[in-house]
């Protein structure tokens, strides 16, 4: 434990695996108060393990202070309960960071809703040989899951960067991040010779809207002390969500360097560093 963010509270949505989880048990090691956010309070999908009480219990276990608030983004009101709750159990929220998206589909039963009981696989069309799934097409892609992408990863954050914006002025400063991706990016400027890779038109397509969004947001409130970043891995990271597709990749990350990026980031100075759109791996080499 370290004390490098001591008295500050902080919020992470998607917080029960990942780099979510990563990041709050990174947080708390360098002594904040966490509001562990995700939908996930008990294992729905074998590929998809972690709850939001077990990264609480992870904190607690190493001497840090944090609190479970399940929460999913689709439903309406969450963003607002979820916040008042995260005030109300830890305080004035200082950080946070916007990790939640929508990556696999299916979710887990409502608080107090019986398990669902198990009934035979159904087959899934783009499922591989090994049980993964294979990277979800254009043409793949219903307009209705490329439209949940967009209400976690791009709505959402913004209710809840505007619900924590006057604790922060009132704090006197604060720091956002939120968490993006190369598919932003991808696939570029056509054509396409290799186009065995696939595309992701709905977390891609939202992920370039949370970086415009971030810098939106980082222009207005930098004047207020608050610094708004956009934080991507620089190479993939393993988590549960990227292992639940067939994806193979030359290089791997870990996830505990993209949280330390996260911290540092945490740290930065408004005015020197905010509206910016940086790999974890430039963040640990200083480059801010």
């Amino acid at each position: 434990m370290s004390d490098r963010l001591k008295g500050r509270v902080a919020v992470v949505t998607g917080a029960s695996r990942g780099l979510g989880k990563a990041t709050a048990l990174a947080l708390a090691g360098h002594g904040a108060h966490v509001a562990v956010v995700a939908r996930t309070e008990s294992v729905w999908n074998e590929k998809l393990p972690g709850t939001i009480g077990e990264t609480v219990a992870e904190i607690e276990a190493k001497g840090g202070t944090a609190c479970a608030i399940q929460a999913d983004l689709l439903e309406p009101g969450a963003t607002t309960r979820l916040m008042a709750e995260a005030k109300a159990a830890l305080g004035p929220i200082s950080i946070l960071v916007n990790n939640a998206a929508f990556t696999a589909p299916g979710k887990p039963p409502a608080p107090g809703e019986s398990p669902r009981p198990s009934s035979p696989k159904k087959p899934v069309a783009n499922e591989t040989k090994d049980g993964r799934v294979a990277w979800p097409t254009f043409v793949g892609t219903p307009v209705s899951a490329y439209r949940r992408h967009f209400d976690i990863g791009v709505f959402a954050v913004y209710e809840l960067m505007q619900l924590a914006v006057p604790d922060m002025i009132a704090l006197g400063g604060g720091s956002i991040i939120n968490v993006t991706s190369e598919a932003a990016r991808m696939p570029g400027s056509g054509p396409y010779p290799d186009r065995s890779g696939g595309v992701l038109p709905g977390y891609g397509g939202s992920k370039a809207a949370l970086e415009h969004l971030t810098q939106c947001a980082a222009y207005d409130l930098q004047a207020e002390g608050i610094s708004v970043n956009a934080l991507s891995p620089s190479v993939a990271i393993m988590t549960p969500g990227v292992a639940y597709y067939a994806a193979d990749f030359d290089e791997y990350g870990k996830d505990s360097d993209f949280a330390e990026a996260a911290v540092r980031l945490a740290l930065v100075d408004a005015s020197v560093v905010t509206g910016r759109v940086l790999g974890h791996l430039d963040v640990l080499a200083g480059e801010l």
